[in-house]
Parts: structure tokens; C-alpha cells; sequence
């Protein structure tokens, strides 16, 4: 059997590894979730972390009594792998999610907001177009290793037929699926949807109009 040697590790019908490796306790050692802006503060013997960044979803449109607006755009999200081993603090910024829209017009919710990992990476909110039905707009990323774009929201139904329509449901950000949209008769979800997802879009009605976007979060992985 022929032997592979790959540093200090050897494969010769055994596995072998450096004792120093085992001792040292490389590997995964705690995670710190923030869902509201905070300070990182880097636990003893950490030397590395990995970042996962997203900025908050944009909120729901409404349309008109007939017809119906899109969902928010999800907010992006920046993961990157950042050397701790000279930090010891970072600043977390964490935004809300954009606030859905009402009335008898095609309104679009507001814009989620930017999140951050001090100066390392950023991620900005989803937003919402302004105009007939159409989903809304994703947010991007920058710094990071690797930077993703949102979800769209999808669009709302727009026939123009005096038809009640449903709205479209929010995007879908890094984490997961945004608000469903809402119809005369049955109201959008509200703080349904994963972190940085979009708010779901409805029609025009007091009772259901576009429900707000989620607030973005920021998840810092720490490693000896």
C-alpha cells in the first residue's frame, strides 16, 4: 500500500495526525447571533471568524381595489472570513426592515436598511418598486468574500378587470422565504418570513395593507 503525506498527516492503512493539532482545539468553538446593533466582542482564544451579513427586507405594496402590489425585495447578504487575531471588538450595525404601504394607489413600502460588520462587510436592504404590481427590488453586498444578491419580490396580479387580485409574496433572502401576499379577503402575513426577507404585497384595504419587511441579522462564527 503506497503512503500519502499531506503535512503531518499520513495515510498508510492508519490515520495519523499531529498531537499539537488535537491538543489546540482547532475547529468551531461558539456563534453569536445579533438581531439588533451591538458590539462583537472576540472570546478568549478565538484567532479567526467567519461573518454572515444581511440587510433588511423591503416592505410590501399595496395597489388599488382591483389590483394588486408586489412584495419586497429581500436584503443581500456578504460572508466573509476575517483574521481576529489583533481584534478585539467590532462594531454590529443591524437595520429593520422596510414598512409596508396602504392605500388606493400603487404604492411601494419603504426600503429595508443596511447592515454591517464594522468596515469588513455591509449588506443593504431590499427595496420595493413604485409602480403597477412589480416585485421588488433585492439588496446587494460588498466586502465580503462572497457577496449575494437578495431575492426579487415577486409581483403582484394585475389584470386591470375589476378583479380583487392577491399580492405578491415578499423575496427570499439568505436565510430563507419572505411574507405571502394578501388579498381583499385574506390578510398578508406579518413578522412571518426569515431574517432580511421581504413583506408581502396586498391590494388596497386598511385591514391588509403590505406588511413590513424583516430586520436583517448578523451571525459572527468563531474558530480557535
Amino acid at each position: 500500500m503506497g503512503t500519502l503525506n499531506v503535512a503531518n498527516l499520513s495515510l498508510d492503512g492508519t490515520i495519523t495526525a499531529d498531537a499539537a493539532v488535537i491538543t489546540n482545539g482547532i475547529g468551531l468553538v461558539s456563534v453569536q447571533v445579533f438581531t439588533s446593533s451591538g458590539t462583537w466582542t472576540k472570546p478568549a482564544g478565538v484567532r479567526r471568524i467567519r461573518v454572515i451579513v444581511t440587510g433588511g427586507g423591503g416592505g410590501g405594496g399595496s395597489h388599488n381595489s382591483d389590483d394588486a402590489q408586489g412584495g419586497g425585495g429581500a436584503g443581500g447578504t456578504a460572508i466573509e472570513i476575517i483574521d481576529v487575531t489583533s481584534v478585539s471588538s467590532v462594531t454590529v450595525t443591524i437595520r429593520g426592515g422596510g414598512s409596508g404601504s396602504s392605500g388606493n394607489d400603487s404604492n411601494g413600502g419603504s426600503n429595508g436598511g443596511t447592515s454591517s460588520f464594522g468596515s469588513y462587510c455591509s449588506a443593504t436592504g431590499g427595496a420595493i418598486q413604485m409602480s403597477f404590481g412589480i416585485g421588488g427590488v433585492p439588496g446587494t453586498a460588498t466586502g465580503g468574500d462572497i457577496n449575494l444578491i437578495g431575492g426579487g419580490g415577486i409581483c403582484g396580479n394585475i389584470d386591470g378587470g375589476n378583479n380583487e387580485e392577491s399580492g405578491g409574496t415578499g423575496g427570499s433572502s439568505y436565510w430563507g422565504g419572505g411574507n405571502h401576499g394578501g388579498s381583499h379577503w385574506d390578510p398578508r402575513d406579518e413578522n412571518a418570513g426569515a431574517p432580511g426577507s421581504g413583506g408581502g404585497g396586498t391590494h388596497a384595504s386598511s385591514n391588509n395593507a403590505g406588511s413590513a419587511g424583516m430586520p436583517g441579522i448578523v451571525v459572527v462564527e468563531e474558530y480557535k
